[in-house]
């Protein structure tokens, strides 16, 4: 079904009005010094939580965890592919190792999606032999809607208040330090899909992450 223009504005509107927010940025001192060395980063898949106090109509929770586990590797593969193209653009002085291959090596390992959190990130970096890693965590309040329902939700302004706190963390590879995070809290209607979500949110990522070219 195509989407008329006028809607589809509509539904760009509502997506902006729900990641408005403010987001808050760390970098580490010594950050410099470990740009100078690194050469690849992996991203590994999004820890998702949706809050099951009020389940929607017809949802269980073991669907919901499945919705948490694919969209944990959806936010993965799209912000992969944002920095991608900004590192194709010149604008980065580390590459990003491609999102399957992490995966493929995470499973090799034996790392399931639910078990990831249970390795530190020198041990992960030395699994996916890397020289720092990405993660991040993600949590709120309800589902947010898909295809036709995201638009209807918009349109008629009927989908409820969602509440999500957004972390992005850069650790080093050796030592497992912390050399950059951002934290993004925002109130909104539930108006995106969680691939909307993720690539309008990495608007404000790509330009705040710290392997920038000066």
């Amino acid at each position: 079904m195509k989407i008329p223009q006028k809607y589809l504005a509509i539904f760009l509107i509502g997506l902006a009005a729900f990641l408005a927010g403010c987001a808050t940025v760390y970098e580490s001192s010594d950050f410099d010094y470990y740009q100078s060395s690194h050469q690849l980063v992996a991203i590994l898949p999004f820890q998702v939580t949706i809050n099951l106090k009020e389940l929607p109509e017809g949802a269980t929770a073991s669907v919901l965890r499945g919705q948490e586990r694919d969209e944990g590797f959806l936010f993965q593969q799209q912000i992969y592919t944002k920095f991608m193209q900004q590192y194709g653009k010149g604008k980065y002085t580390i590459d990003f190792q491609d999102a399957e291959k992490s995966n493929i090596l995470l499973q090799r390992a034996g790392i399931e999606y639910e078990r990831i959190k249970e390795y530190t990130k020198s041990e992960l970096a030395e699994i996916l032999g890397v020289d720092s890693i990405i993660s991040g965590t993600i949590s709120r309040s309800k589902p947010m809607g898909t295809g036709a329902a995201v638009f209807s939700q918009v349109l008629l302004n009927t989908s409820a208040t969602n509440n999500v706190n957004i972390n992005m963390n850069l650790h080093e590879g050796e030592n497992g330090k912390l050399l950059w995070s951002y934290d993004h809290q925002v109130t909104g209607k539930l108006g995106s899909s969680a691939e909307g979500m993720a690539k309008a949110l990495m608007g404000g990522i790509a330009r705040k992450f710290p392997y920038n070219k000066n």
